[in-house]
């Protein structure tokens, strides 16, 4: 027998209920309860950045989260950011920019360079490759989207130009 509670939180903007079962990390209920499938498991120990999700606006390790340490919380997730002017901006120069090979850690990358351009909307290069220091990639060798986040960052500059 499992015990649950109930939570309530905000998700990608939208108020939500749900029950969980005691000692759930954020990430098992986001992917298993939720069902959104964007925020990836990868060691399960706060090492790989593939679970990364924004909590009260600031980026956080899901699989080092209780489910229940979500209760009264904004989450914003990967499927949160389709919406958000500088996640578009990212996902768009993340592909120009060949930032995108296998994919799974695109989703912790673009959270954790979302944050980036809230707190510094001008990065240089040296900014993007702290700000996604815990994260790893296998496929891409980090420049390609320290790139892609640089190139996102150009192309917000142009659109509150205009």
């Amino acid at each position: 027998m499992s015990l649950e509670i109930e939570i309530a939180f905000t998700l990608n903007g939208v108020a939500r209920r749900a029950k969980v079962p005691v000692g759930m990390s954020a990430l098992s209920m986001l992917r298993e309860v939720c069902g959104l499938s964007g925020t990836k498991y990868g060691c399960g120990e706060g090492e790989c950045g593939a679970c990364t999700i924004r909590v009260d606006g600031k980026t956080l390790a899901s699989c080092l989260m209780f489910a229940a340490d979500c209760d009264g919380r904004a989450i914003v997730t990967i499927e949160g950011m389709a919406t958000d002017p500088r996640g578009q901006a990212l996902q768009r120069a993340f592909v120009e920019c060949g930032a995108v090979q296998c994919g799974f850690c695109t989703p912790g990358m673009v959270m954790q360079a979302a944050e980036l351009l809230t707190r510094e909307p001008h990065p240089d290069a040296t900014a993007a490759k702290r700000a996604i220091e815990g994260n790893l990639c296998r496929c891409t060798g980090y420049q390609k989207i320290v790139d892609g986040i640089c190139a996102a960052a150009q192309a917000l500059d142009k659109e509150h130009a205009r």
